[in-house]
């Protein structure tokens, strides 16, 4: 099949390289020339350490060249970029696949929401799950999940990514696939934190057991259905990237959680870990949906209104007697 890859990153680059080893013809495009000509020879130390990349794979600067005549376009870009990627795909043909795990702030939509405003629902896919770029490109196995609501379309997208290395499960659960590897992000900042605390594992499965009943109520809010947390892209993604010592988004929550200042952190990761934007997003969104997310509360106040971390844990541990949800 004709593939684009729309984000040539190390998320993109990896899945990029899965759809070239299964015999598709694939394109990576890109706005980063330098980039794009290292991934073209087949190699990028930045991205990708170790990984050795194809070579029969295209890469191009040019979006309308890079999408022109395919038949699947693969999303791979950061979630404040989406809806400005997406709008330009108003209208084209091809199966729309979604790898970028976010909630747009303005509007409290998912990914594949926005997709859905560009062609119609059942040419629409995400895939999801608890993968990093650099071990899925390795080839280490790895399992993730794609969902579509039409049925025939996830068969597609598992088809097109399956081997033996990686596997792909199937579900028609949209929203929950996306809610739960978006909000594990928001987590994982606040575990990150507990880390640079210098807090123990006792600390942290509470915290992730608790996060994953919070991201299952906020979920439902939306439409999303229950048993959706309990698999890869809820339960699996949210211990992936809370205890991972690779987990961008982990790491970010650690040096909060030592004192160093925000800027500085930003200034240092070319890159923003997700959960930064996705905290904005999930916490206006639990106040549109009245639901309670203590958790999420917590990590936005951190981000966003400067609270001390010691603080927002003594906050979190002291709040009100309650029965297990």
């Amino acid at each position: 099949m004709r593939i684009t890859v729309l984000g040539s990153g190390a998320w993109g680059s990896a899945l990029g390289k899965i759809l070239h080893d299964n015999g598709h013809d694939v394109t990576l495009w890109g706005i980063n020339a330098p980039l794009l000509a290292e991934l073209q020879q087949g190699r990028s130390e930045r991205l990708l350490p170790g990984v050795k990349l194809p070579t029969g794979w295209k890469t191009e600067l040019d979006f309308d060249r890079a999408v022109a005549d395919r038949e699947c376009l693969l999303l791979a870009v950061p979630s404040e970029a989406f809806r400005a990627i997406a709008t330009r795909l108003k209208g084209h043909p091809a199966n729309l696949v979604s790898a970028t795990k976010g909630i747009e702030y303005r509007t409290g939509v998912t990914m594949s929401r926005i997709l859905r405003e560009q062609t119609t629902a059942d040419k629409v896919a995400v895939l999801s799950g608890p993968s990093f770029a650099r071990e899925v490109a390795l080839g280490i196995p790895t399992t993730v999940v794609c969902a579509s609501e039409q049925e025939s379309t996830a068969r597609l997208v598992q088809a097109l990514f399956h081997r033996p290395e990686f596997r792909i499960y199937r579900s028609t659960d949209t929203l929950g696939v996306e809610f739960g590897g978006a909000l594990k992000n928001v987590i994982a900042v606040g575990a990150g934190v507990g880390d640079g605390l210098g807090y123990g594992d006792n600390t942290k499965a509470g915290l992730v057991t608790r996060a994953l009943a919070e991201i299952r109520r906020l979920g439902l809010a939306c439409g999303a259905q229950p048993e959706t947390f309990s698999g890869l892209s809820g339960l699996g993604d949210l211990m992936l990237t809370c205890f991972s010592r690779q987990s961008r988004n982990r790491e970010f929550g650690e040096r909060l959680g030592r004192g160093e200042d925000m800027a500085a952190i930003q200034a240092s990761h070319p890159k923003l870990a997700e959960g930064y934007p996705t905290a904005r997003s999930a916490y206006r969104l639990a106040r549109e949906k009245n639901v309670p997310t203590p958790i999420i509360d917590e990590v936005y106040a951190l981000l966003y209104e400067g609270k001390e971390p010691k603080l927002a844990v003594r906050d979190l541990i002291s709040r009100a007697f309650k029965a297990e949800d």
